[in-house]
């Protein structure tokens, strides 16, 4: 090791590893007493070194191993480069680590949900433009509509003649080549809708799980602040920034702990108990009424929308303004009441930050929850039984602009609630400081967000990709506004749970609802008449029953029509299925209890 330290440069050290193998080059690499980007530039040479080698010795061997060696070598530096980018574009990892140090896991955990998000709508996207929009391009008939550049704001108009649209996908079947392949559209939209909601079902179960046992019942976090102090350094970190920001994390870190050991138990008296009882009982009833008053509004709203546009819709600039009625009083209710349940929040005076925010949490998503489903009424209710020519369309509309609205807000709410406030408590009025960051309204923000995407994927199937630019750019606006204009959390407090309660959220009650309006569209709903790849079916489900009704003539499918019949449609399947659902969840339970009660028992030990 000290001959390599030595000679780290030099031509000895990248001679005698080029004529190591591969696993002893490897190991001898590791080894090495230098941070990544150094080994990472030994290894660069050394590869080089090799190919240089093997030109020069190409004499020596024959044809066939001339040909193989310098690809072999070739592929293997890319493959190594590939890793090398990909580990220098793992998503903000930089960024994370400054504001975990500076902020804390608190805030820290809204933007590694931020993130998870944004990688989940790429996976989306990727999905939907390669099964779905890709092999539509093919039949694409040419959009004779003119573009003004509203569309970018209303989603209709040029837009309605795309496939960012239901509307615009043909019913046939896609045939490049005469008597060639051939690509069913109808089973392609239903069947590419209902696999990505499978994964997106098993990868927020093995995310719960996997958050839930990693900040729950995983036994080393109670292993105490011990092991932080003389275990958690990282002896390979040299850059003097990476140091500073290392001590300033574990710092925060080891506070957010010892917060949670030293924390007081409040004694109040019989009296204080009745006015803070009193207290909560009205904020709730306050919060939930103004939950109701917001529904209402939105119902009435949308119902005169759509007769403004079944009825009288005209292409001027009067209506294209009147279709961002509904999104911008939907956001203004989201943006503004949030800030009331804060205020709520702060009258109430919790004994602990963590309460405070998952009560305004809670709160956000009755009243997010609530306005999604009023809207999904209307949309499955009355738009689908109106007179309009595509009623999919319609509803892929609305919500492109609930999404688009949605987002402008959140820009306007980190410029008015974050750097006004910053103003104001720092000129105005001194007494009231820097501001905090808000959690709770921030992240029931990105889950109103994503709720609206999933729903919106049957009527707009590249809404993901419109999900993530927006995505994005709330990550860099957010993480810019928390740095300029907010101060850390006053009291500081351990988080580490809040991350695995935003996906329980994200599941339920956002994923759940979104399966139950999917599935009623599917299953009950008749497609429109001229539009769309379901037209001219009594549903979109009948799609897969005439798939089926085909196949049965075909004895090579014999074995998909037995799984449609006996197990797809049959009610005893799900049954068995559900019990063994449940009776494996006793059972994951049951090994939870056991690894708490170890952990527990471990702490305890340590205390000892």
């Amino acid at each position: 090791i000290w001959v390599f330290h030595g000679f780290y440069a030099g031509e000895d050290l990248v001679g005698n590893l080029a004529t190591m193998s591969t696993s002893e080059r490897i190991k001898a690499i590791q080894k090495m007493p230098e941070n990544m980007k150094k080994k990472r530039e030994i290894r660069n040479k050394v590869l080089k070194e090799i190919t240089k080698k093997s030109r020069h010795h190409s004499t020596q061997f024959s044809s066939c191993t001339q040909c193989l060696q310098g690809p072999v070598v070739s592929f293997r530096r890319f493959g190594n480069t590939l890793s090398e980018y990909f580990h220098l574009l793992g998503f903000w990892h930089k960024t994370l680590k400054i504001i975990g140090a500076k902020f804390g896991t608190s805030v820290l955990s809204y933007f590694i949900f931020l993130k998870w998000l944004l990688t989940f709508n790429i996976f989306s996207f990727l999905i939907n433009f390669s099964f779905i929009t890709v092999p539509q391009f093919v039949a694409a008939e040419p959009n004779n509509l003119s573009f003004t550049g509203l569309e970018l704001f209303t989603g209709s108009g040029y837009f309605q003649q795309t496939v960012l649209y239901y509307g615009f996908y043909t019913n046939a079947t896609i045939t490049k080549i005469e008597n060639g392949p051939s690509y069913n559209m109808q089973l392609a939209y239903i069947f590419t809708v209902g696999i990505y909601f499978v994964i997106c079902f098993l990868i927020l179960l093995f995310s719960m799980a996997k958050s839930f046992c990693r900040n729950f019942i995983n036994p080393q976090t109670y292993s105490g602040n011990a092991s932080k102090l003389l275990c958690t350094w990282d002896f390979n970190i040299t850059n003097e920034k990476a140091v500073k920001l290392k001590q300033k994390n574990l710092s925060t870190q080891i506070k957010e702990d010892l917060t949670e050991v030293n924390q007081e138990v409040l004694n109040f008296s019989v009296t204080e108990r009745v006015v803070r009882i009193i207290i909560h009982l009205v904020s709730w009833i306050a919060s939930l009424g103004t939950a109701v008053a917001a529904c209402a509004g939105v119902y009435f709203l949308s119902i005169n929308n759509l007769k403004l546009f079944v009825k009288g819709h005209k292409n001027d600039l009067e209506s294209q303004a009147a279709m961002l009625v509904l999104p911008i009083v939907a956001s203004l209710l989201n943006a503004f009441i949030p800030f009331f349940y804060s205020w709520l929040g702060h009258l109430e005076k919790f004994q602990t930050p963590g309460h405070h925010v998952y009560v305004t949490i809670t709160r956000n998503i009755v009243l997010k929850i609530s306005i999604v489903g009023i809207l999904c009424y209307y949309w499955l209710n009355i738009v689908s039984a109106s007179e309009s020519q595509c009623w999919e369309t319609l509803v892929g509309q609305d919500i492109y602009r609930l999404v688009l609205v949605d987002f402008i807000f959140c820009l306007l709410g980190s410029f008015f609630g974050e750097f006004l406030r910053r103003i104001i408590g720092t000129t105005v009025c001194v007494s009231l400081g820097l501001p905090e960051f808000d959690i709770g309204r921030n992240v029931l923000d990105l889950i109103y967000a994503q709720t609206l995407t999933w729903i919106g994927i049957l009527f707009s199937p590249l809404l993901p990709g419109i999900q993530t630019i927006s995505f994005s750019i709330v990550f860099y606006v957010k993480k810019v506004s928390l740095m300029m204009n907010c101060q850390p959390p006053r009291k500081v407090w351990r988080t580490a749970q809040m991350t695995t309660s935003f996906m329980f959220l994200l599941f339920f009650p956002s994923f759940v609802g979104v399966l139950s309006v999917i599935g009623v569209t599917v299953w009950r709903l008749k497609p429109s008449e001229e539009c769309g790849p379901f037209r001219g079916l009594p549903s979109m489900y009948a799609a897969i029953s005439k798939w089926i009704k085909i196949l049965e003539n075909y004895t090579a499918s014999k074995w998909v029509v037995w799984i449609y019949h006996n197990l797809i449609t049959s009610v005893l399947f799900f049954f068995v299925l559900s019990v063994l659902a449940l009776i494996i969840t006793y059972l994951y339970w049951q090994i939870i209890e056991g690894r708490r009660t170890m952990a527990k028992l471990l702490r305890k030990q340590i205390i000892n």
